[in-house]
């Protein structure tokens, strides 16, 4: 029997939250795999890829994650602390000015509801 995208996801929440970000990443890996759409993993993928410092996969995974739920002002919450941590973690200060126009847009999407 084939393992579902939501218990690929939740594995890899386990095992991210044990600290096994290796592990992690291929459960999130093989969720995005299976259903492109799912922007959970894509969002999990970018907080795991920050903790190992591969910050570049962090950005992208996040971006991607806010493509599919561009609705979503939490998606450009996230987004905005990937870009941070990226940047504490580069030093590259380009992620700072693009961490304040995500959050702007977060916020913008807010005063919206």
């Amino acid at each position: 029997m084939a393992v579902s995208v939501h218990d690929l996801y939740n594995q890899g929440e386990k095992l991210k939250d044990q600290g096994d970000y290796a592990s992690a990443i291929e459960c999130f890996e093989q969720a995005v795999a299976t259903d492109e759409s799912f922007a959970l993993p894509h969002f999990a993928l970018a907080v795991c890829y920050g903790k190992i410092g591969e910050h570049e996969k962090a950005v992208e995974s996040a971006e991607r994650a806010c493509e599919l739920d561009p609705d979503d002002p939490f998606s450009y919450t996230a987004l905005s602390v990937t870009y941070q941590r990226a940047f504490v973690g580069t030093q590259d200060t380009r992620y700072i000015r693009m961490a304040e126009q995500a959050m702007a847009r977060a916020h913008s999407m807010q005063a919206g509801f």
